[in-house]
Parts: structure tokens; C-alpha cells; sequence
């Protein structure tokens, strides 16, 4: 299967990438301005609304992973636009193009993130449940809303709301686990926000399902069912690093520093489940928190040594 892949450099689309090669796959880059394509690369510019559609025609699936990074700058009014920007406008030219295609795809996959919910304390989270109206949870409904502009024109379209991935390659984890390591670790805020969390690997075996099974379709959670408090994902953490975790870091100390996404990004509670990976029988191969975490610290110590 031919697949066009945006965000092909990033954390999931990367480790997507090659895993989908190794399946037999043939991946085609979305590449912007700039970049050096590679034979059978799609180049676009989104911020133009411009896309080779002689190079789009004949991918059998499309998987939309880009956008700006969420937690990288504090949230000005610029930074939100662009946040928006990033996800919004570039799922709007990808869709109109695939739209205008002479031959569709077959599947149209494109991120998402449980930010949808926005704060909802200990509300069970399935995918039914009414989007947040906060600054991520506005975000979330009008990226999905682009997206499934797709399926008006036949297309079955994927929407795949994320968690917190984690995997000791990069992205969130090194982050969270950065001040237990030095001992100055600890809940945030009062620790009972609930942290819908998922592995790197169930992602990308989410996606592989997705691409290829027909009853993917519409939005779905991709998290682990066993959700954790913030206070017990520090105390598994600190526990299995050996390390105390007594300095909790105040709400108000963490919006001093991190403005207006400390709230949502770190307070809020979201205790999302997977409700239709779990109709659709996916057996999750990381569920459970604490042999999670243990496995990718020690590949992290392993690493430091090597």
C-alpha cells in the first residue's frame, strides 16, 4: 500500500515510518519548502494552501501527524494561533486536496489528542463524551471537525485522540521523570488529575490496525485502559528510581512558570477510556503502569552506560 505520511520526522511518525516499511508499505514524505525530497515525496506548504496533487494521486492511505508542539513555549496569543494554525489549516488543505483527487484513498488518518474532554475530574471518558470548551479542547473539536470533511467524500477517516505517550526514546517521559532523578520530584497540584497515558508501541500497532481494518473508523481513544492519578504516577516513578518524591509543586507555582497551559496540560484530570479499542478486541501490550515504567527506565539506564 502506498501510504503519504505528514509529520514523518516526529516522535510517532518516525518510529510509523519504519515500522509500516518493515510491514511492506511504501511511505511517501509530506515534505514543506525547504526540505530535500525524496523519490516519490509529496511536497506541500500548507501556510499556501499549496500541495502537488500530480504526486498525491494514487496513495491508497493518508496519515496527517503534523503540528507544533503543544508544551514547547508558553501560550501567547501568537503561539495559540500557530498552535491552531499547525493542526487546523493544515488538515483543511490535505483534506480539500484529497477531496479533488481523482482516485481517493481508501483511508484518511489523522491525530488528535484527549485534550478534546478538556478538565473532568472523575468522569469516565469515552468517545462519546462532549468536547471541553477550554483553550486544547476547542482545538481538539476543530481539528477533528476538518478532518472528518473527509469521510463526506467517501473516505473512511480515523481520528485518533492520543495520550500521553511514553517511551524512553524521547517525548514526554524523559520530562516527567527529569526532577524525581534529582530528587526534587512530586505530585503537581493536589495529584488527583487522572493522566490518561499510552506506550509509543500501542500507538503505532493502533495505526497499523487503522490503516487496513475497516472497523477503525470516526474517533478513537488511544490510551491505556488503566488510567493513573498524578500522584501515583509519581510515587511508581519515584519508587522504581529509587528516589523521594516529597516536593509537590503548588497549581499556582506551576502557572507563575508556565502561564496559562500549566492547567490543562499538567492539572487537569482526564480519565479517558478506550472504549472502542476495547469493542474492537485490540489487545493492549503495554496496560499496567508500573511494569511499563520499569521496562523503559531500565532501557534509559542502559542507554546512559552505553
Amino acid at each position: 500500500m502506498r501510504v503519504v505520511m505528514s509529520g514523518s520526522s516526529g516522535l510517532v511518525g518516525s518510529a510509523l515510518c519504519q515500522k509500516l516499511a518493515a510491514d511492506g508499505h511504501h511511505i511517501s514524505r509530506l515534505v514543506r519548502p525547504g526540505t530535500q525530497p525524496r523519490s516519490g515525496d509529496v511536497s506541500w506548504d500548507p501556510g499556501a494552501a499549496v500541495i502537488d496533487m500530480s504526486a498525491l494521486e494514487g496513495a491508497e492511505a493518508i496519515i496527517h501527524l503534523s503540528g507544533a508542539s503543544i508544551a514547547e513555549h508558553r501560550w501567547t496569543e501568537a503561539r495559540k494561533a500557530e498552535l491552531r494554525s499547525s493542526r487546523i489549516d493544515t488538515t483543511r488543505v490535505l483534506v480539500d486536496a484529497i477531496l479533488r483527487l481523482r482516485q481517493k484513498p481508501r483511508v484518511f488518518i489523522c491525530a488528535s489528542a484527549v485534550g478534546y474532554y478538556g478538565d473532568c475530574g472523575d468522569d469516565i471518558l469515552t468517545e462519546t463524551y462532549p468536547y471541553g470548551t477550554d483553550f486544547l479542547g476547542l482545538l481538539a473539536r476543530d481539528w477533528e471537525a476538518e478532518a472528518a470533511r473527509a469521510s463526506h467524500g467517501g473516505i473512511r477517516t480515523v481520528s485518533a485522540r492520543l495520550g500521553v505517550i511514553l517511551t524512553p526514546e524521547g517525548g514526554a517521559l524523559p520530562k516527567l521523570l527529569a526532577p524525581i532523578r534529582r530528587g526534587v520530584g512530586g505530585r503537581l497540584g493536589k495529584g488527583r488529575q487522572w493522566m490518561p497515558w499510552v506506550t509509543l508501541e500501542d500507538v503505532i500497532e493502533v495505526m497499523r490496525n487503522a490503516l487496513t481494518d475497516a472497523r477503525y473508523e470516526g474517533a478513537i481513544n488511544v490510551v491505556s485502559p488503566n488510567p493513573v492519578r498524578n500522584s501515583e504516577f509519581v510515587r511508581i516513578a519515584a519508587n522504581l528510581l529509587h528516589r523521594p518524591a516529597v516536593l509537590p509543586a503548588p497549581a499556582f507555582a506551576l502557572g507563575l512558570v508556565l502561564g496559562e497551559m500549566a492547567q490543562p496540560l499538567l492539572l487537569a484530570s482526564q480519565r479517558v477510556r478506550p472504549a472502542r479499542l476495547m469493542e474492537l478486541g485490540y489487545t493492549f501490550r503495554d496496560k499496567d503502569l508500573e511494569p511499563t515504567l520499569q521496562g523503559m527506565i531500565a532501557q534509559m539506564n542502559q542507554a546512559q552506560v552505553n
